[in-house]
Protein backbone atom coordinates (compact mmCIF):
# COMPACT_ATOMS: atom_id res chain seq x y z
CA UNK A 1 0.00 0.00 0.00
CA UNK A 2 1.62 3.69 -1.03
CA UNK A 3 0.03 6.71 0.75
CA UNK A 4 0.59 9.61 -1.72
CA UNK A 5 -0.79 13.06 -2.76
CA UNK A 6 -3.98 13.13 -4.54
CA UNK A 7 -3.86 14.11 -8.31
CA UNK A 8 -6.66 15.75 -10.60
CA UNK A 9 -6.56 12.26 -12.27
CA UNK A 10 -8.04 10.52 -9.08
CA UNK A 11 -10.78 12.82 -8.69
CA UNK A 12 -13.48 10.48 -10.93
CA UNK A 13 -11.89 7.77 -8.26
CA UNK A 14 -12.09 9.40 -5.02
CA UNK A 15 -15.72 10.31 -5.89
CA UNK A 16 -16.76 6.82 -6.15
CA UNK A 17 -14.27 5.67 -3.13
CA UNK A 18 -16.15 8.64 -1.06
CA UNK A 19 -19.81 7.22 -2.00
CA UNK A 20 -19.03 3.50 -1.56
CA UNK A 21 -17.24 4.24 1.59
CA UNK A 22 -20.47 6.25 3.18
CA UNK A 23 -22.57 3.53 2.41
CA UNK A 24 -22.20 2.05 5.53
CA UNK A 25 -20.79 4.57 7.52
CA UNK A 26 -22.37 5.06 10.97
CA UNK A 27 -23.36 8.52 10.42
CA UNK A 28 -24.10 9.97 6.09
CA UNK A 29 -26.17 11.81 4.62
CA UNK A 30 -25.18 10.18 1.19
CA UNK A 31 -23.94 13.53 -0.08
CA UNK A 32 -20.04 13.28 0.90
CA UNK A 33 -18.57 13.18 -2.40
CA UNK A 34 -19.97 16.08 -3.15
CA UNK A 35 -19.28 17.65 -0.47
CA UNK A 36 -15.18 16.90 -1.59
CA UNK A 37 -16.08 18.24 -4.91
CA UNK A 38 -17.68 21.44 -3.64
CA UNK A 39 -14.24 21.64 -0.63
CA UNK A 40 -11.90 21.92 -3.97
CA UNK A 41 -13.99 24.39 -5.45
CA UNK A 42 -13.67 26.78 -2.55
CA UNK A 43 -10.92 29.16 -1.38
CA UNK A 44 -9.75 26.57 1.61
CA UNK A 45 -8.63 24.04 -0.30
CA UNK A 46 -5.27 23.30 -0.13
CA UNK A 47 -4.35 20.31 -2.94
CA UNK A 48 -1.09 19.89 -0.78
CA UNK A 49 -3.09 18.81 1.78
CA UNK A 50 -5.25 15.74 -0.21
CA UNK A 51 -4.04 12.19 0.25
CA UNK A 52 -5.41 9.06 -1.17
CA UNK A 53 -4.00 5.79 -0.43
CA UNK A 54 -3.45 2.71 -3.40
CA UNK A 55 -3.64 -0.31 -3.23
CA UNK A 56 -2.32 -2.36 -6.37
CA UNK A 57 -3.24 0.45 -8.72
CA UNK A 58 -6.73 0.60 -6.94
CA UNK A 59 -7.87 3.81 -4.51
CA UNK A 60 -8.31 2.57 -0.93
CA UNK A 61 -8.95 5.51 1.01
CA UNK A 62 -8.99 9.21 1.09
CA UNK A 63 -8.54 12.25 3.31
CA UNK A 64 -8.65 16.10 3.19
CA UNK A 65 -7.41 19.01 4.93
CA UNK A 66 -8.78 22.31 4.27
CA UNK A 67 -8.56 25.97 5.68
CA UNK A 68 -11.31 26.97 8.25
CA UNK A 69 -11.40 29.67 10.88
CA UNK A 70 -12.22 29.99 14.31
CA UNK A 71 -13.76 33.22 15.29
CA UNK A 72 -11.93 35.03 18.59
CA UNK A 73 -12.29 38.78 19.24
CA UNK A 74 -9.10 39.10 17.52
CA UNK A 75 -10.05 37.94 14.75
CA UNK A 76 -9.84 34.87 12.62
CA UNK A 77 -7.27 31.95 13.51
CA UNK A 78 -6.31 29.57 10.64
CA UNK A 79 -7.11 26.37 11.77
CA UNK A 80 -7.82 23.47 9.28
CA UNK A 81 -10.78 20.81 8.65
CA UNK A 82 -10.39 16.92 8.15
CA UNK A 83 -13.40 16.30 6.28
CA UNK A 84 -14.18 13.39 5.16
CA UNK A 85 -11.59 10.48 5.73
CA UNK A 86 -13.03 7.44 3.89
CA UNK A 87 -11.48 4.17 3.63
CA UNK A 88 -12.84 1.04 1.33
CA UNK A 89 -15.18 -1.57 3.41
CA UNK A 90 -12.60 -4.10 2.58
CA UNK A 91 -9.74 -2.13 4.11
CA UNK A 92 -11.18 -1.24 7.32
CA UNK A 93 -9.52 -2.22 10.41
CA UNK A 94 -6.14 -2.22 8.85
CA UNK A 95 -4.64 1.32 10.15
CA UNK A 96 -5.19 2.75 6.86
CA UNK A 97 -7.47 5.76 8.11
CA UNK A 98 -4.25 6.51 11.08
CA UNK A 99 -2.11 6.13 8.35
CA UNK A 100 -4.05 8.63 6.11
CA UNK A 101 -4.26 11.07 8.70
CA UNK A 102 -0.56 11.10 9.93
CA UNK A 103 0.51 11.69 6.24
CA UNK A 104 -1.94 15.12 6.19
CA UNK A 105 -0.56 16.13 9.62
CA UNK A 106 3.00 15.65 8.46
CA UNK A 107 2.16 17.96 5.20
CA UNK A 108 0.22 20.44 7.34
CA UNK A 109 3.59 20.58 9.91
CA UNK A 110 5.20 21.59 7.42
CA UNK A 111 2.87 23.86 5.52
CA UNK A 112 3.06 25.76 9.49
CA UNK A 113 -0.35 24.62 9.91
CA UNK A 114 -0.65 23.93 13.97
CA UNK A 115 -4.25 22.33 14.53
CA UNK A 116 -7.13 20.27 13.17
CA UNK A 117 -10.68 19.91 13.36
CA UNK A 118 -13.48 17.37 12.61
CA UNK A 119 -16.93 16.20 12.44
CA UNK A 120 -16.47 12.56 13.83
CA UNK A 121 -17.30 9.51 16.01
CA UNK A 122 -15.27 10.37 19.17
CA UNK A 123 -14.70 6.71 19.73
CA UNK A 124 -12.36 6.14 16.73
CA UNK A 125 -10.68 10.13 16.57
CA UNK A 126 -9.57 9.92 20.03
CA UNK A 127 -7.46 7.02 19.53
CA UNK A 128 -5.75 9.45 17.28
CA UNK A 129 -4.79 12.32 20.17
CA UNK A 130 -8.48 14.17 19.13
CA UNK A 131 -10.34 15.59 21.81
CA UNK A 132 -13.82 17.65 22.03
CA UNK A 133 -13.21 20.87 20.31
CA UNK A 134 -14.67 22.20 24.23
CA UNK A 135 -11.60 20.69 25.68
CA UNK A 136 -9.65 22.72 23.74
CA UNK A 137 -11.02 25.84 24.48
CA UNK A 138 -13.35 26.14 21.31
CA UNK A 139 -16.97 26.91 20.88
CA UNK A 140 -18.96 25.28 18.88
CA UNK A 141 -20.96 27.54 16.10
CA UNK A 142 -22.45 24.96 14.35
CA UNK A 143 -26.11 23.01 14.50
CA UNK A 144 -24.06 19.86 14.95
CA UNK A 145 -23.68 18.00 19.07
CA UNK A 146 -20.74 18.99 20.68
CA UNK A 147 -19.55 15.89 21.44
CA UNK A 148 -18.90 14.99 17.20
CA UNK A 149 -17.05 18.34 16.90
CA UNK A 150 -13.49 17.12 17.65
CA UNK A 151 -9.87 19.00 17.27
CA UNK A 152 -6.15 18.21 17.44
CA UNK A 153 -2.79 20.22 18.08
CA UNK A 154 -0.63 19.02 15.65
CA UNK A 155 1.55 21.86 17.61
CA UNK A 156 1.65 21.52 21.02
CA UNK A 157 -0.24 24.12 22.80
CA UNK A 158 -1.03 25.73 19.33
CA UNK A 159 -4.69 26.21 21.17
CA UNK A 160 -3.10 27.78 24.44
CA UNK A 161 -4.50 31.44 24.34
CA UNK A 162 -6.90 31.11 21.20
CA UNK A 163 -10.49 31.78 22.14
CA UNK A 164 -12.98 31.64 20.12
CA UNK A 165 -15.77 29.66 18.18
CA UNK A 166 -15.70 27.50 15.01
CA UNK A 167 -18.13 26.91 12.32
CA UNK A 168 -18.44 24.05 10.42
CA UNK A 169 -20.98 24.32 8.34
Amino acid sequence: MEIRQATKADYPAIYDLVQQAFKTAQVSDGTEQEFVEELRKGSGFLPELEFVAEDKGKLIGHVMLTKRGIETTEGEHGVLLLAPLSVAFDYRNQGIGGKLMQAAFDKALTLEHSAVFLVGNPDYYKRYGFQSAADLGIANGSEIPDEFILGIQLVPDALKEVTGTLYIE
